[in-house]
């Protein structure tokens, strides 16, 4: 007896120390409103694990391995304290009292931590502990019982009354535990701890809460939706019960570190695992953020050109998939997506979808899966998943609707590869243009299946850049006239090619001997498993390339005035021209395309400023993706305008600068000529 009163005392002093008692005093000023009679009263408090230990080390032994007898111990304190203060007339007894405690943090032990890869967990005390994971389903929110009150059916029993000035009658009350299931608060075989009579609930005072429950897995499960070679490990997902002010604070597809009680579930015959959440935080994995000393050397014998180091970069990219050279404008472009992604971010994500139209969609399959392995985050879409969002009966007693995420929401901040979109039928073909137009999933809950009296509809956010490509060999049949200039987008319709930001037409600056090229790259990767496949002057690892991306996508950048005024300049004129003269409305959003463009190259020149020659490859990025679109207007640019030419040797990088400067004369002309004001803010060089 005598420990149990020394803890309580530990206990008021930490609460006078902390702050404690003061927010109680403030918490019960809202109870005193007569019109708000309840029989269960709940406080939220602050507790530092720290703290406490300092203060007394076996109350806070009890506080981070034993938090049913923590709550106990402060909730008997919380209730001497409203009774001597005065502070609720209405609280009777202690068991009116219903304390939540809210852990601050937890010892950095692995023993607090739960590893979702180690499931299923042995049996081990109900204590708090870490978990952190991504999002992968969700319900709707939900009531649950917080408090109840119950009285004795024996009229002699002092339990019976019903009077609210008398302590008799409260002393039945029953208040939610973690891991407890609805029947543990409410059930009608409860008997009277006095006289053994039957219990019955007065319906009156039932205290309702919300109630929400959340799928999380490991975020190492990703690895089976990418294009990584499958294994043989399995992962399983571990249950959050959210209550009250944390409901609809986790969101689908975004990784979060969640403080919370393990508890077992106890609904016959099963036992499943779950953890009741405390506190919730968004989390973000640490990336490298560093660059290989071999970049940092080209980084520094280019520095005489701003176009020279991403044009290595991208030439050099992927030589595990095709020799150096084939498809350089794709990837440059899927190098620039995978800078403008941010996992977990705060800032909203800056997407750049790409649409690739080849005639060898092998190659560019294989380049777009070996991209995923960049990303902080890749999903690779195959036609028998889901794709944005499915439902499902939750299976804990809830009876409502569970959302399950799909590729696109499991790709949140990072990139959702779509594939051959010639696979897909029109359903899937018309459902992703709807969600690349509005940035959102639609998911129609049928109330009639799900214990709803009303349907409803819920748009969850898409957060992520979509990679997909189409072979213009298949024909789709149409004999419309084509427009000078026009890619042939196979059986795509004309809306879907619009919806995507960019459209690269997959060519190979190597004339006939691309097929040649790419066979003897084939043939020497069968036969020289060990040797490096090329000599060029530089050579980069995967993980350089890993390493790069992560750098350059935790870049922040700010726009130059002479970039600024290039991408509103040509903007504006191309909205003039095309409209005029083909009926093309140039949309708000090719303004943002061009901002994200030049943006991200700037990231990938390893620079925190846009300079106007980022603005250039931005505008010939965006200009042959209007062209292949909508054939070609008044600025004339070459179709491979980004590598007009081989980068084999030091001369060809020096050709293409001086291609890329006549390009950027011929876009400030076009500029002067078509976009009015023009010339009162950009100096003709």
């Amino acid at each position: 007896m005598s420990d149990i009163v020394s803890l309580k005392e530990s206990v008021l002093v930490y609460l006078d120390r902390s702050g404690g008692l003061q927010k109680l005093v403030e918490d019960c000023k809202p109870f005193h409103d007569p019109q708000r009679i309840e029989a269960v009263y709940r406080f939220s408090i602050n507790v530092n694990p720290s703290d406490v230990i300092e203060l007394d080390a076996e109350l806070g032994d009890c506080v981070l391995h034993d938090p049913l007898r923590a709550t106990a111990l402060f909730q008997s304190v919380c209730f001497l304290a409203i009774k001597t203060l005065s502070l609720v007339e209405r609280i009777h007894t202690e068991s009116q009292v219903n304390v939540n405690l809210k852990l601050t943090h937890l010892p950095p032990f692995p023993e607090y931590t739960l590893d979702l890869c180690s499931y299923p967990c042995v049996y081990k005390p109900m204590r708090p502990v870490f978990v952190q994971g991504l999002v992968i389903a969700m319900t709707r929110i939900t009531k649950y019982t917080q408090g109840a009150r119950f009285l004795c059916v024996n009229e002699d029993c002092p339990c019976s009354t019903v009077s609210l000035m008398l302590a008799v009658g409260f002393h039945h009350i029953r208040v939610h535990a973690p891991g407890a299931t609805e029947s543990a608060t409410v059930r009608s075989d409860f008997s009277c701890m006095m006289c053994s009579s039957q219990l019955k609930e007065d319906m009156k005072f039932r205290v309702l809460g919300d109630k929400q429950l959340v799928e999380l897995i490991d975020v190492k499960a990703l690895d089976v939706l990418t294009s990584h070679q499958q294994s043989s490990l399995r992962y399983q997902s571990v249950t959050l019960f959210l209550r009250d002010e944390l409901c609809n604070s986790m969101r689908i597809g975004q990784l979060y570190r969640v403080l919370g009680i393990s508890a077992h579930v106890h609904q016959w015959p099963n036992i499943t695992c779950s953890v009741e959440a405390n506190s919730i935080q968004l989390w973000e994995p640490q990336y490298p953020h560093k660059v290989s000393a071999r970049f940092l050397e080209l980084l520094k014998a280019t520095a005489c050109s701003p176009w020279r180091f991403p044009a290595i970069v991208a030439h050099y990219f992927g030589v595990a998939i095709a020799p150096p050279g084939l498809y350089n404008t794709l990837k440059l472009t899927m190098l620039l997506s995978l800078v403008q992604t941010k996992a977990g971010a705060q800032d909203a994500l800056q997407s750049l979808d790409i649409l690739a139209v080849t005639t060898d969609s092998l190659i560019v399959e294989r380049l777009m899966a070996y991209s995923l392995h960049l990303a902080c985050r890749g999903v690779r879409h195959r036609p028998s998943w889901e794709m944005f969002a499915s439902l499902s009966r939750d299976e804990h007693g809830a009876g409502t609707a569970n959302i399950h995420a799909g590729s696109t929401l499991l790709a949140t901040g990072g990139i959702c590869m779509l594939g051959d979109l010639g696979c897909y039928k029109k359903d899937k073909l018309d459902a992703i243009l709807s969600v690349l137009e509005s940035r959102a999933v639609s998911v129609f809950i049928p109330g009639k299946k799900y214990g709803e009296d009303v349907d409803q509809q819920f748009y969850i956010p898409v957060q992520c850049s979509f990679w997909a490509f189409t072979n213009s060999g298949q024909r789709s049949g149409r004999v419309d006239c084509a427009v000078l200039g026009t890619a042939d987008m196979g059986p795509l319709p004309v809306q879907l090619s619009d919806s995507f930001g960019l459209l690269i037409q997959c060519r190979d600056t190597m004339g006939d001997q691309a097929l040649l090229a790419q066979t003897i790259h084939t043939l020497r990767q069968a036969v020289q498993t060990d040797e490096p496949l090329y000599t060029p002057c530089w050579t980069f690892s995967t993980d350089e390339y890993v390493e790069l991306v992560a750098h350059a996508r935790h870049l922040q950048v700010e726009f130059c005035p002479g970039a600024e005024k290039i991408i509103h300049g040509y903007y504006m004129a191309s909205r003039r021209v095309r409209a005029q003269t083909e009926g093309v409305k140039m949309s708000l959003a090719s303004i943002k395309l061009l901002m994200s463009l030049a943006e991200a190259h700037c990231k990938l020149c390893l620079r925190t400023q846009v300079l106007e020659e980022d603005a250039v490859i931005a505008v010939l990025l965006c200009e042959n993706s209007v062209i292949l679109k909508h054939g070609t207007s008044a600025l004339i640019i070459p179709p491979d305008s980004v590598f007009p030419c081989d980068l084999g040797d030091a001369d060809a990088l020096r050709r293409r600068d001086m291609i890329l400067d006549e390009l950027h004369q011929n876009i400030l002309r076009f500029i002067f000529t078509y976009a009015p004001g023009a010339d009162t803010y950009i100096t003709e060089e």
